[in-house]
Formats: structure tokens, sequence, C-alpha cells
């Protein structure tokens, strides 16, 4: 069935369904969305429910837009009227292509509303579609400018998601079942994780990442074998979550020749993007070869599209994609697939963490149907257990208070996103708590501006934190022990000066303002390097983290390590032995087959055994390029 057909046969049946006196004038497919458009948006609104039936009963996303739209001027004054003035609205935009009108407010729940009440009054007063999103407490320039970048390609943004609609929502025409999935990266190894999702009909990229340790110049994934090529026929590319190691090469495919969807959720787009640039910035310093610019930066943001949590979308005409906590970082995500009508369900895992943190809930363990799990196993080792959070928080606070009192320094190498903010909760509790004494605490590279990102998204963030951000009134990120270090000159008074904590990128201390720091303070013995994350082999975080004593640093010579070196297990975003077994012991329903990914070869290899020994499940660790077939 062609496709103008198609939506003459949707528009017959939303006829059908929607009262009389509303008059649905068209319909188009517009990315994963079905838009009505309509002369009567405030009657559409009045039926609270009709926009919920009408996507049950055709099973697609359905969203209403006028096509006649109040003028922005008075219908501001009609938003304010309507809205109660503690929302602290602070920003109303109008897009006349998409008759939506975007209202930034401190509390978005006031806007909203209960069910959605308020939203529906608003679009009874002025037609447009409100949607609404959060002021953040600290302003994010990130958030700010890829706001600003989506508004100013609003027209290209809308032709791009009406031929990706019609893409998604093409006949399937092959008679052929099958599904097959092949390793791209990330196999028997921690990094560059890629893997392609095939069909008859479909190709979708799951992740593109770079490995950490790449100065052997192989830390691009196998993007050239035929599999994947043309990339132009690409149907999507899935983001998991926004660690290099996954999303780094994301902005490559736009210069090779992708021109089709990246779909996340909101965090990680803005997420990746900051790494993304910083990355840029990084490998410029450092003299290596920019794999992309910052104009295929700027194509990934405009062809991204974002998906909540729990929301089932189509992505292709035989797949449909949701996403589920992942528990890792800020937005990271459990990527589940539908594959045909009811043909076969597969889940990877990216990376995940199966305990409640700080920041976080526990990765989602429950889906509708599961045949097959591509699952993280960094931790997979026998004996990669992680000591309980709380015994690692006092570690961290016995050697903030030794090295504090011996007036030395405290660095502590850590992911811009994630690790950073679990950190930074640690110590201002243990400040606040008086575990530790009153000191700064300096943010260095893009902690401070992945902590902004993280207080625009609160809703990500586990329930503990956000009641304590808003029904408690403390928001800990707003804490005035932290400083942000924005200068060279800022940097070199910290390096002198007293002794204070300092929390910087990179994480694995290849490249960043970390060297410095190291450069500076790896000579006293009074101070203290603190790795509270996992050091990727090759990496000079795992080197010093083995005993390494004279460090290359390489074309300014060494670094003599005469500071100590403290490993404090228990903060990381990945599941260890224990968490990965229970995990697959409680996922629900049980696949059929499990693929163990991203940890070293020997770790793969163990989980593998250990949970085909436990729990009699077919497991694989599979090897780059392989490739398997499903049904």
């Amino acid at each position: 069935m062609l496709i103008e057909d198609r939506l003459k046969e949707l528009k017959d049946k939303i006829n059908d369904k929607v009262p009389a006196g509303i008059n649905v004038s068209e319909v188009e497919f517009e990315g994963p969305e079905l838009v009505i458009y309509t002369d009567d948006p405030k009657k559409f609104a009045d039926e609270a429910d009709l926009i919920k039936i009408l996507a049950r009963d055709l099973r697609k996303r359905i969203v209403v837009r006028p096509n006649v739209l109040e003028e922005p001027e008075s219908a501001v004054n009609d938003i304010r009227s309507v809205v109660a003035e503690n929302a602290g609205i602070s920003d109303i935009f109008f897009d006349a292509d998409t008759g939506e009108v975007l209202i930034e407010a401190e509390k978005p729940g006031v806007v909203i509303g209960k069910n959605g009440a308020t939203l529906r009054e608003i679009t009874r007063h002025i037609g447009w579609t409100p949607k609404v999103v959060r002021t953040p407490p600290i302003e994010s320039s990130t958030v700010k400018q890829i706001r600003q970048f989506l508004r100013s390609v609003n027209e290209e943004r809308k032709e791009f998601l009406r031929t990706i609609g019609r893409r998604i929502h093409r006949d399937v025409i092959s008679r052929d079942q099958w599904l097959r999935v092949t390793m791209l990266g990330c196999c028997r190894e921690v990094g560059r994780a890629a893997f392609l999702l095939s069909t008859p009909e479909s190709r979708v990229l799951i992740d593109c990442g770079e490995k950490p340790d790449s100065s052997n110049n192989n830390g691009t994934p196998y993007l050239y074998v035929p599999e994947i090529h043309p990339l132009s026929q690409l149907d999507a590319v899935v983001l998991t979550h926004a660690h290099l190691d996954h999303c780094a090469l994301v902005p490559l495919l736009y210069k090779y020749g992708y021109d089709g969807p990246v779909y996340s959720t909101p965090p990680t787009r803005d997420l990746s993007a900051m790494l993304q640039l910083d990355y840029l910035d990084v490998v410029s310093k450092e003299g290596r070869k920019i794999p992309y610019s910052s104009n295929e930066v700027k194509e990934y943001i405009k062809h991204s599209i974002t998906l909540n949590y729990g929301s089932v979308t189509d992505i292709a005409p035989d797949i449909k994609l949701t996403f589920h906590n992942a528990g890792h970082i800020l937005g990271s995500a459990i990527a589940h697939f539908h594959v045909g009508d009811g043909l076969y369900n597969i889940a990877f895992t990216g990376d995940f963490n199966y305990s409640k943190s700080r920041l976080f809930n526990p990765a989602a363990n429950a889906f509708p149907r599961l045949e097959a799990l591509v699952m993280e196993s960094t931790y997979g080792g026998s004996n990669d257990m992680q000591p309980q959070r709380a015994d690692a928080e006092e570690k961290l606070y016995d050697t903030v208070n030794t090295v504090i009192r011996r007036g030395g320094k405290v660095i502590i190498p850590a992911f811009a996103v994630g690790r950073s903010q679990e950190v930074m909760l640690a110590l201002e509790e243990g400040i606040r708590k008086e575990k530790i004494p009153r000191m700064k605490i300096y943010l260095d590279g893009m902690i401070r501006e992945a902590t902004a990102i993280h207080t625009t998204y609160p809703e990500y963030l586990n329930s503990d934190l956000r009641n304590q951000i808003f029904k408690e009134g403390l928001n800990p990120f707003l804490a005035e022990c932290f400083v942000q270090v924005d200068s060279p000159n800022l940097r070199e008074k910290v390096i002198s000066g007293d002794p204070c904590v300092i929390i910087t990128t990179s994480g694995m201390l290849n490249g960043g303002p970390v060297m410095e720091y190291l450069g500076n303070l790896a000579a006293d013995e009074r101070n203290a390097l603190v790795f509270v994350g996992y050091q990727a082999d090759g990496t000079l975080g795992r080197r010093i983290q083995k005993g390494w004593r004279e460090v290359p640093i390489g074309r300014k010579g060494t670094i003599v390590i005469n500071l100590d070196i403290v490993t404090i297990d228990g903060f990381s975003g990945h599941s260890d032995r224990r968490q990965l077994m229970n995990y697959i012991g409680h996922i629900q329903p049980k696949p059929e087959k499990i693929f163990t990914i991203h940890g070293d070869e020997n770790n793969t290899i163990d989980l593998a055994s250990s949970i085909y020994k436990r729990y009699h499940i077919q497991t694989h660790s599979p090897m780059n390029l392989e490739t398997y077939r499903m049904i």
C-alpha cells in the first residue's frame, strides 16, 4: 500500500472515532509520530482521553496540531493567565512550523497540571500545542545552545521528520523472516560499542563509540564492513547513553553519508553533544587527527529524536523501540527492540547498574517479552565484587581526612558524567554531616556543565534525590563548597593553594585537565590520587593503578609519581559480578540467549560460562565481526 493510501485510511479511521464537529483536515507521518492537523484543537483538548484512545486503537504515537494559530503576543498573555504564577515561567517560544509552544518553567508540574489539566486549558485558549521543559537551576550552556539551535532549524527538521516518518511506515515487502546481530566492536574488550541489528527490511545501529585507549589507532568500530554499508541505508541509530565509548563517533556517521535519526533519551542527547565537542577539543590539543568537526555534531543534534522511558516507538517498518532505565548515568537506557508482529524481542543493556545509587534507581528488569539479551560484563569476572556504597564512601572520607590533615590535595579523576556527580553528592553530605572538614571542592573540565544538565532533568534521578531537591529544598549540587575551575589562573591557584579536593576529567587520565594537576602535584607525597572508576587496559590510569612510578606524558617527558595511589571501589556505575548474576536471576521473562560483551576477554567468557551453569541459558561471549542469526 502506498503511503498516501495508508494516510487516507488512517484519516478515515480517525474521522470515525472523533466526535461530530471536530474537523480533521490532514494526517501526516512526522518521524515516529502520526500528526493530526485540525481546525478544532480546542475541541480536541476538551476530549481529554480522545488522543489516548486514538493512540491505542491505531497503535501510533499521536500529536494534534492546529491549522490556524492565535497570534503569539496574545497567546503569551493567555498562557500567563491560565498558569499559576508560582510555576516560574522563564521563557515561551512559538514554533509556527509545528504549531507547538515551548514553555520553560522552574516548576513544569504546575504548568502541566493534574493529569495534564492545565495543558489542556492552555490549548483551549490558544490552539497551540504546549510542551513544557524545566528551567535549569544551574544554567547549562549546552541545553541553552541545543534548544536555540533546534529552533533555528525548524523547517529543516520538519522536512526531515516527514521523510523519516514515511520511511518508518513504508510497507514490509519481504516474505523472509530473519533477524541478525553483527558485532562491530565492544566484544571481549571495553569500548568502541557498536552493534548492527538487521532484518530483511531494516538495519539499526546500536551505539557508535571509541575505545578509551586508542593510541594503537584501533579505537574505531568496524564501520567499513559490508554489512553496514552504505550508511545511507541505515534506518536508525539508537544511543544507549552518553559515555564516549558509546557515543563519541556518532557524528562520524554523518560525515560518511548517514542522514537518518538518532534515538536517545533527552539527557543522553544533551550530554552526548557536550562530550563530543569536548572530545574534539581534547583530540586537537593532543595533536591527534580529528575524526569529524563541530558541523557533524550539529547534524547529529538536528537529526536527534528523543524518547522517554517506556515510550513504545516505531523506528522502522518492522521494529519498535522502547527505552528502560539502565541506572548507569543520567538518561542511560536499556534498548528493547520488538521485531516484526511479535516475531522476536531483543534487548541491549548498554552499561547498567542493578543497584540503587545516590543518583538513580536500579536498572529495569521486567520486559513484555524477551528472547535475547546483549549485556555488559565490565565487572563480570568471578572475583569482581564491589564493596557496598556506604563502605566506599567511608573509605573516601578516611582518605580525604588523612590527606587534608597532612596538608595535601586529593585529585579524583572522574568521568564528567556519572561518577563525578556521585562523588560530589557523597562529599557534600560528608561536609554537611561533619564527616570531613569544610573545604573547597574544585570541579575542572566538563563536570560543572554535566552537573547543570543533571539539574535540568531531575525526573531521571531517583525519588530520594528528587524529594531532597523539591520537597526539602536542599539541592546538593548547589552547595557552596563546589567551585568551578574556569580559567588557567584559577587552576594555578588551586595547584599552589590550600588543601582541597579536585574532581577533574578525564576519568582514565587519557587527556584533559587532570594531566596538569598530575604534572604539578604528583611529586608531593602529601597528595593523593584517588581512583573511583574503571581504568581500562592501556590507559595511563591503569598503568598508575598497577604501580608505575614513572609515567610518560607524550612530548612533555615523564611524571614521577610520589603521591599516594588509592583505589576506592564501590562508586562504579557498572554492576559487579554478584549484581550481574542476580540480574539474570530476576529478569522477566527469562531470555533464551544471552551475549556477554563490554568487558575484558576473561570477564566476558567467565560471565557467559557462569550464567550457563547456573541458569541453563544458552550463552555466548562473541568476538568482533561475528554475526549471529536469532531466527
